[in-house]
């Protein structure tokens, strides 16, 4: 392998890992804060790809309003879904929230099958995303440079919200204890609330980048790739903003560079992120970057 090839492959190891870590920071957010695995997380991605799919083939919008206009309807679906799914639950057991996760999980699943269709249909991808750029020999689609500046923002912003603001300083008193912060007058419920609303507001970028990066929806789409950003969460050590970064950095390189070095594995590719995965369980449970949940949300 030539050094041109391989600096291709770590572009593309970088792009991916990008999304997985945009994703999995969703998890990891709300689990800071309510510890709650949310899994219907990845099926938030797949909204966010059926909004801007109707918004521009249905109502012809404009491409870019019809993204802003999908976040924002994915946010108003991540915060509905809290309020009615995981607020009631507060005070049962974790068991009962983790239930009703999964089951909202199956609910939109199903739900977009009958609503949306269960046929595969083509994303659009604006011309731009489609330039391919030669640098010193190798090719890369420009949009595979975009995906890690986008989460390189996305990140700077949430990290001065979480350590710089007020609102911040709440989110942190609240993911330490939930009482102490509500006798400082801290509101819990509008700060869990504006939690998943962040969280949906990550996965909504992060959903349209997938589908720009493999252009094909379907209502099964965010199964798989929510699935692995929590074990990207996990193996970075959830509850920890940066260390699903670096989880996500993680798997979505070693991934590349399974199919680059061991091509006669690539179709196992999915089976090793479950693989890292369970070895994160087994020797090191709190994930690479530790537990500090309530420092680090």
């Amino acid at each position: 392998m030539t050094v041109d090839f391989l600096v291709q492959y770590l572009v593309i190891g970088l792009a991916l890992g990008s999304l997985y870590a945009l994703i999995a920071i969703g998890y990891t957010m709300v689990y800071g804060i309510v510890r709650l695995i949310n899994f219907a997380h990845g099926d938030i991605i797949m909204l966010s790809s059926y909004f801007v799919y109707f918004g521009y083939g249905l109502f012809k919008l404009p491409w870019w309003l019809a993204v802003i206009g999908a976040v924002i309807m994915t946010v108003i679906v991540g915060v509905f879904i809290e309020k009615v799914a995981y607020a009631p639950l507060r005070k049962s057991s974790r068991i009962s929230v983790l239930i009703s996760a999964v089951g909202v999980s199956f609910f939109l699943e199903n739900l977009a099958t009958v609503v949306f269709g269960g046929r595969p249909q083509r994303f659009h991808t604006p011309a731009v995303f489609e330039i391919v750029l030669k640098p010193g020999g190798i090719t890369i689609p420009l949009l595979t440079f975009i995906i890690p500046v986008a989460m390189v923002l996305l990140l700077i912003g949430l990290l001065y919200l979480v350590n710089k603001t007020r609102f911040g300083m709440a989110m942190r008193a609240c993911a330490r204890d939930f009482e102490t912060a509500s006798l400082m007058s801290i509101d819990v419920n509008h700060v869990i609330a504006v939690t998943f609303g962040i969280g949906s507001f990550l996965a909504a970028f992060g959903g349209i980048l997938w589908s720009l990066r493999y252009p094909q929806i379907h209502p099964y789409i965010g199964v798989l790739p929510g699935l692995k950003c929590f074990c990207a969460a996990v193996l970075g050590g959830i509850g920890n903003i940066t260390g699903a970064v670096v989880g996500g950095l993680i798997l979505g390189m070693v991934e590349i560079m399974l199919v680059a070095f061991i091509p006669g594995l690539s179709g196992y590719k999915d089976a090793f992120a479950f693989l890292i995965l369970i070895l994160i369980l087994l020797f090191r449970p709190t994930g690479i970057l530790g537990e500090k949940i309530a420092s680090k949300v």
